[in-house]
């Protein structure tokens, strides 16, 4: 019998050997072969949505390892630590660090769960770093061997389970990751404020443009800027209506939901009171400040505060996972089709599909024999890498998302009895980050409509 499961183990062994020794040449294959032009146009960014996909596999593993696998090595459980060989050294490796004084079991189990996350933060970061670095050396990489590097990053996975918490994942990777967390934050808070003066301008860039074509027909689009200013700011109203209702049973939560109120209505008198920024701007910025509050509340740890925190049932439980996944998920798609931070403004100009909206947009220009014989060719093969010149920057962004994604799901690292199936993100600490991220982003936006009133000899366009 010992024989049998000695030869599938070497069977299982080989397989998988072979299985990463054929996708890590097809890898290295891919980054150091010839990076010719192809005459069939590359997306605009090309392949952000594998690199999304596979940002969505690693908050899934995540969840697998903080709920699954963190529990399945505890002290009360035989699911793997009854494995020979390897489930002794697993139990090690994911309790190392985690000794409390007090012998507190929850803790330790929060501790292995947040170290679960760490694990898989830690590949996807390094993952998505590595890619970075080959796609600026060479541009095409982040289109090619998606398979592979699907193969690879499982492997890499796998492999981290075997790592010791200390002090690679914790303290070294926590604190790593808090610092890349908080850079996100703000730079979070740039965008969305970016995006609120890009819309306006984009909507009356277009209302001007029709008024010169025909004498009127511009008033449709200032229209459409009325009513989307309408149906924001009713949302926001309805929005602190029900953080009310549902939560307000506690001061700080009232402080927290009446200083969104306050600050939105202060924003828009500032705006309105000057020429700068526009109420569509004002609008989702207060918009979005009602969300960040929601959040905030939500992930209140104290049940007087948050009466769902504790609701743990089925129901509730595949709810919870569920929109924080889907929250995650849509953050790393979002953001990797970000105008602002995909934008190459010294390659490309105004008409580049970079400035479209949707990532299928293809590059004009494909090269023909009539566009060779006129010395266009290198024209076109240009205006190709300029477009997938940046695809580097979308796996930068992924990278910095999973550092990011690690402090959302573990309470910025606090080892305290907080968070569960039900609200994976409640934390004290995290509530703090959100409700002070909020007022960050109020802070931005009344100083870059005051600041051209205050320093009138500035140029702040």
């Amino acid at each position: 019998m010992g024989g049998v499961i000695t030869s599938l183990a070497s069977s299982l062994v080989f397989g998988l050997s072979w299985c990463f020794c054929t996708a890590a040449g097809s890898i290295c294959g891919a980054a150091c072969g010839n990076d010719k032009p192809s005459t069939t146009a590359p997306s605009a960014t090309s392949g952000r949505k594998r690199s999304a996909f596979l940002f969505v596999i690693s908050i899934g593993l995540s969840f697998a390892f903080q709920y699954g696998v963190s529990r399945a090595l505890g002290p009360n459980s035989n699911a793997l630590t009854s494995i020979p060989y390897a489930g002794p050294y697993l139990v090690s490796a994911w309790t190392s660090g985690c000794s409390y004084d007090s012998n507190d079991m929850e803790l330790e189990e929060v501790c292995r769960q947040n170290n679960g996350v760490y694990r898989v933060s830690a590949c996807t970061w390094l993952f998505f770093t590595i890619l970075a670095v080959a796609a600026k050396c060479k541009p095409s990489f982040n289109r090619e061997v998606w398979p592979a590097k699907y193969v690879l990053f499982l492997f890499l996975v796998t492999a981290s389970a075997f790592i010791p918490n200390t002090p690679l994942f914790s303290p070294i990777y926590l604190q790593f990751s808090r610092v890349c967390a908080a850079i996100f934050v703000i730079l979070q808070q740039l965008i969305y404020i970016d995006i609120g003066y890009d819309w306006n301008d984009s909507w009356v860039t277009k209302a001007n443009e029709a008024e010169a074509e025909e004498l009127g027909s511009g008033k449709k689009w200032l229209a459409a800027i009325l009513i989307t200013c309408g149906i924001l700011f009713s949302a926001m109203i309805t929005g602190v209506a029900l953080l009310f209702k549902y939560f307000g049973g506690c001061t700080t939560n009232k402080v927290f939901i009446s200083f969104t109120l306050i600050l939105s209505i202060i924003a828009t008198i500032v705006q309105l009171l000057g020429e700068e920024a526009s109420l569509l701007t004002s609008a989702i910025i207060s918009v979005y400040a009602t969300y960040l509050c929601y959040s905030s509340v939500s992930s209140n740890s104290d049940p007087l505060c948050n009466p769902y925190y504790e609701q743990s049932d089925a129901l509730n439980i595949a709810f919870g996972v569920g929109l924080t996944l889907i929250s995650l998920a849509w953050t790393g798609f979002s953001w990797t089709a970000s105008q602002t931070l995909s934008n190459e403004n010294a390659n490309v100009n105004e008409s580049s599909p970079l400035r479209e909206s949707e990532g299928e947009t293809k590059v004009t220009g494909l090269v023909t024999s009539a566009d060779t014989a006129t010395g266009n060719h290198d024209d076109e093969t240009d205006e190709v890498n300029s477009a997938t010149g940046v695809t580097w920057k979308l796996n930068a962004i992924l990278a910095f998302l999973a550092a990011w994604y690690a402090m959302v799901l573990t309470g910025w690292g606090s080892i305290a009895h907080s968070g569960n199936e039900a609200n994976p993100t409640a934390s004290l600490v995290s509530m703090w980050i959100i409700i002070g991220s909020q007022w960050l982003v109020f802070t931005l936006y009344i100083w870059s409509l005051a600041a051209p009133r205050l320093f009138p000899d500035r140029d702040f366009s």
